[in-house]
């Protein structure tokens, strides 16, 4: 059997156990994030996770937050990595650290940084020594804190991860590039375990199976599964037979599912989020959670046991609640190991029961022959068994007294054997003493508050058996050394709103750039931002639209993304998030085109996983747009087709070439023709006379094909995305002469239908560009306060209006801070609080406005130690754009709510 740890060293991993400094352990383990949450609250949450049980923390470092610019490091202040790892250990709490390079957490990129994604020939996340040299850099800053703040060096960490969950990715080579970080770790002198996570069961592709680092698993299932525990097992027994323990880096946030995972032998158990935060400035991602598009709030919040302001929510008495019974069974339940689901075997002897029931997402752990030498009581005996849950055994001080607190549901019952005389006193307790008075059972019931019976052993040692309600054993916080109960209340998440006496005022401003004097000049063609050295906030492009004898009937945005509004002159055509893809804006009534056309564009954030439906959902794909097109013809393809039935296997692009001789065959509408075949295999062909005045022609084919290929001019097009059908005919064709569209349309069970249209016009020219961060923006701010005008009503806005909202707020709740919502219809918002960015929101509103996910969508949050003294001001300034369509944008007065100390 491999062994992963040496014997000499301080943590060691074996099948059967963590043992740290020698001790076995059970990690109970939150993620919690120095780079979400305000500088000055890191303690104070570093406490809360430590207070309701859990004894280790996991935490990312986003290389791309540390390197904002290439070449350009920062690890102070907010930043300051050695502090809150110095803090976490200060705090007690083991750290699992997780310097990526890749991160996913819904972060920006992943965490990588976007002047990647323009190298050329360069493979992100794999064994490719262009992309080592980068991540060398990042290494070279991040792990000396790290190995500075090991287990043992002067700090808590007990593992680094390698990556993340790098089976979702199509890496070439995982064994050598997880190799090649593994070595990188080794250079920069991490001695702890090293650790790759398996987000989906790859644990080769994840890891490589690299020698020297530890596969983990991330568990996402549904609560309820009934079968999740086998396939938990499968993993366990996978994982120990390369000598390894099973750990879980990632799993639901539920202490039920924590505890099916306990069953099957799992040593750390590592709910994901249980301490939520905030993407502060420009740091959401953008993902695959919609359809199939969606955008991640500036609230990060899976709703886990600690809300992102700080708030206690009722799940955290859970936590501290499992972490009694693991501290209750100690290293007997440490190096338990599974004898069958839903059983474990104790090392000292008896085994804990997990008695599932998934209906009502209830496991209770009962002890089953449990001997008492399991807490150092001497003489022999064992718990038989209880059908309440064991809690918590604790021995007082300076008297031979123990007391073992079980609690329930219902009715429970206890049974302890001796191997001498007892005597039952004072029960309050239902009691039965056997003939031999060796054996004692005992039932109460929970409605009772709090029911004791004390058993008096021959050698003068008394256990005190306590029997609780559930609810009580929730709040049961701690014993005194006198045996006290400590209970406390549960307090949760508050959500009254106060009001706040505070005066708004609202400047009008232009929607063109912010800054057109540091405007980059582009030529002919745009480009996509971050090839310009644009990585976050806001960017404005400029272009001049050619004159044309034909009328102009929309615009199409090429390749934009993610957040794009668009001008012509002072008139407004719309905001879109088309996610890399491109899109057709038609020009709404009212609207005179002019020749300067003004795209507004926000980089909402790179993706954090890759997913190739859309474009912009690649893991290295690139933000703004390639292009704007006016459009000054519209026309329907879908009548009058040459149609031919093809044979399975026969090559496309014999079929494509413009000098097949289509003229015998039948003319059908697209998608039509019936056969009996299936799959059945159609070629399709057109010819098209092309407009003369034109520059640009894009085939739009929305719709349902199901397999669909197109080509033009016997060039290939590639596979129709129905989720990107926009196709670029323009490099294969020119102006007046006749083009032929070959498409093949793959037909299966599934009916075909979709609608084609060609779109002729001229490409946007003489571009310019600049970009706008969060200082930038600031600065606006600033500057534009001079035209400010008070309001005291909800704000309307015309579709496609500019504004900032600036208001002044009191002290009142300085180191508390406030949940501020926001509620309106088609009003974005990008709000700044004394010199920060705490949070981006879109209201509800038109088809236009996509899915966010990840938190709260219609709140932000006021960090209490951002607050200034009165003296100095607490500005917050919103910047606002009116997104919708039709009618006014409309942005109702805020509502404050205060962060109560929880």
């Amino acid at each position: 059997m491999q062994q992963s740890i040496s014997e000499h060293q301080i943590i060691q991993l074996s099948p059967e156990a963590i043992r740290i400094d020698g001790k076995p352990e059970v990690i109970l383990c939150a993620s919690l994030f120095y780079f979400r949450l305000p500088r000055g609250v890191w303690k104070e949450r570093l406490r809360k996770v430590k207070a309701f049980g859990y004894n280790a923390i996991d935490v990312y470092f986003p290389w791309n937050y540390h390197e904002t610019e290439e070449g350009v490091w920062d690890f102070g202040g907010e930043k300051d990595v050695a502090q809150f790892l110095q803090e976490a250990s200060d705090t007690g709490l083991w750290v699992i650290a997780r310097p990526g390079p890749y991160i996913c957490s819904e972060w920006d990129g992943g965490a990588l940084p976007a002047y990647l994604f323009v190298e050329e020939n360069m493979r992100i996340r794999d064994n490719d020594p262009l992309f080592l040299t980068h991540v060398e850099r990042w290494y070279a800053q991040i792990l000396p804190i790290l190995r500075q703040y090991e287990h043992g060096q002067g700090g808590s960490i007990i593992a680094v991860q390698l990556e993340n969950e790098l089976d979702f990715y199509p890496c070439e080579d995982p064994k050598g590039y997880i190799s090649a970080l593994r070595d990188l770790a080794h250079q920069h002198g991490i001695k702890v375990p090293l650790i790759a996570c398996a987000g989906q069961g790859g644990l080769f592709q994840a890891s490589g199976f690299a020698e020297g680092v530890v596969p983990t698993c991330n568990f996402y299932p549904n609560d309820r599964d009934p079968s999740f525990e086998e396939r938990v097992h499968y993993y366990r027994e996978e994982l120990a037979s390369k000598g390894y323990p099973l750990l879980v880096t990632e799993t639901n946030r539920s202490h039920f599912l924590l505890r099916r995972l306990l069953s099957a032998g799992a040593k750390l158990l590592g709910p994901y989020l249980q301490a939520s935060g905030t993407n502060f400035g420009f740091t959401n991602a953008a993902n695959n959670w919609g359809d199939p598009l969606s955008f991640l709030t500036s609230d990060y919040d899976f709703h886990g046991m600690i809300t992102p302001e700080g708030h206690i929510r009722e799940e955290a008495y859970e936590g501290r609640l499992l972490h009694h019974i693991i501290q209750t069974y100690g290293a007997s339940l440490a190096e338990a190991t599974p004898s069958e689901l839903n059983h474990l075997l104790l090392k000292m002897g008896g085994e804990l029961v997990f008695e599932l029931n998934v209906s009502v997402l209830e496991c209770p752990i009962l002890p089953l022959r449990v001997p008492l030498r399991t807490w150092e009581i001497a003489g022999g005996g064992q718990l038989d068994y209880a059908t309440a849950e064991l809690m918590q055994v604790k021995h007082l001080a300076h008297e031979p007294h123990t007391l073992f607190i079980f609690h329930t549901e219902g009715e429970g019952e206890v049974q302890f054997t001796f191997e001498s005389e007892i005597e039952l006193k004072n029960a309050e307790m239902t009691g039965y003493v056997s003939p031999s008075k060796r054996s004692v059972t005992l039932s109460f019931h929970s409605s009772d508050n709090e029911a004791r019976a004390w058993i008096h052993l021959s050698d003068g040692h008394i256990l005190e058996i306590i029997g609780m309600s559930r609810s009580r054993a929730l709040r049961l916080e701690s014993i005194d050394a006198d045996g006290q109960l400590r209970i406390d209340m549960i307090a949760v998440e508050v959500k009254e709103s106060k009001e706040v006496e505070t005066t708004w005022w609202l400047s009008k401003v232009d929607h063109g750039s912010f800054f057109s004097e540091e405007a980059l000049t582009l030529g002919e063609d745009a480009d996509h931002l971050e090839k310009l050295g644009i990585y976050r906030g806001f960017a404005w492009y400029n272009a001049q639209l050619p004159q044309t004898d034909d009328n102009y009937q929309g615009f199409i945005l090429q390749r934009a993304s993610d957040v794009v509004s668009l001008y012509t002159g002072e008139g407004y055509m719309g905001t879109v998030a088309p996610g890399g893809t491109s899109r057709y804006l038609p020009i709404p009534d009212g609207v005179l085109v002019m020749p300067d056309l003004t795209a507004r564009t926000e980089i909402w954030g790179h993706t954090n996983f890759h997913d190739t439906t859309l474009p912009g959902l690649h893991l290295n794909s690139l933000k703004g747009l390639t292009g704007i097109v006016g459009v000054t013809s519209t026309r329907e393809l879908n009548q009058n087709w040459r149609f031919k039935i093809m044979q399975a296997g026969s090559i496309k692009d014999e079929y494509a070439v413009t000098d097949v001789d289509d003229g015998q065959w039948p003319i059908v509408s697209i998608g039509g023709w019936l056969s009996a075949d299936l799959p059945a295999h159609h070629c399709y062909r057109k010819h098209v006379k092309l407009a003369k005045q034109a520059d640009r022609w894009i085939l739009h084919m929305p719709g349902n094909f199901s397999q669909a290929y197109a080509y033009v001019n016997g060039h290939s097009l590639g596979q129709v995305n129905p989720h990107d059908p926009f196709l670029d005919l323009s490099p294969f064709v020119k102006a007046g002469e006749t083009a032929v569209i070959t498409l093949f349309l793959d037909k299966t069970y599934v009916a075909m239908s979709g609608h084609i249209t060609l779109y002729e016009g001229t490409s946007a020219n003489q571009w310019t560009v600049v970009g706008c961060q969060e200082q930038g923006l600031l600065q606006h701010a600033q500057f534009s306060r001079i035209e400010a005008q008070p309001v005291t009503e909800a704000i309307a806005m015309k579709p496609g209006a500019v504004a900032w909202l600036y208001s002044e707020l009191d002290d009142s709740n300085q180191g508390l801070g406030w949940r501020v919502y926001a509620k309106g219809q088609d009003m974005k918002l990008t709000v700044f609080f004394n010199g920060h960015l705490v949070g981006r929101l879109w209201t509800e509103g038109g088809a236009n406005r996509p899915q966010f996910r990840g938190g709260s969508d219609e709140s932000f949050y006021l960090p209490g130690p951002w607050f200034h003294e009165q003296e100095a001001g607490n500005e917050l300034a919103i910047l606002l754009e009116a997104v919708a369509m039709d009618g006014d944008a409309i942005l109702e007065p805020l509502r404050f709510v205060p962060v109560s100390d929880s």
